[in-house]
């Protein structure tokens, strides 16, 4: 089997309809992060008409209202905006398995493409290299709503 060469692929989002949901902890970066996402939408031709954005307080509290926005049937896909930051306790790991759980329960029982902009990071430093993740996150659900 072989396998085809990987090229540019073009995103055509103009008839689409988005939903981001985007936490509030950890702002300055799910802030950047919100922005990358809103730019890589553009780039995909999204009608900022069509584009949902709901503030959460942090992580946690994603999943549910992925799940509000998924049950409401408006949208060809969604996409999870957050950064959790290791501390010094076990706690951190519990946010980040619940957040991700959640979400990919969400995108399972609804059928619906979600991406995944979670930043999960060891300190604040490592977030400036990794805000264009937002615009990653929007390109991937975009492009799996483009196969239904």
């Amino acid at each position: 089997m072989q396998l085809k060469s990987q090229k540019k692929i073009t995103l055509n989002g103009k008839k689409m309809r988005v939903g981001i949901v985007s936490a509030r902890f950890n702002e300055k970066i799910t802030n950047g992060l919100t922005r990358s996402a809103l730019a890589g939408l553009k780039e995909c031709g999204v009608k900022e008409k069509n584009i949902c954005v709901v503030s959460v307080p942090g992580a946690m509290e994603i999943p549910y209202t992925l799940q509000k926005l998924a049950a409401s049937k408006k949208y060809d896909c969604l996409v999870a905006i957050g950064c959790v930051i290791r501390g010094e306790t076990p706690h951190f790991d519990y946010v980040c398995k619940m957040a991700q759980e959640g979400i990919l329960r969400v995108s399972q029982d609804y059928k619906l493409p979600i991406g995944f902009g979670i930043l999960t990071l060891e300190n604040v430093g490592q977030a400036a290299e990794r805000l264009h993740l937002g615009s990653d996150a929007v390109k991937a659900a975009v492009e799996l709503a483009l196969l239904k």
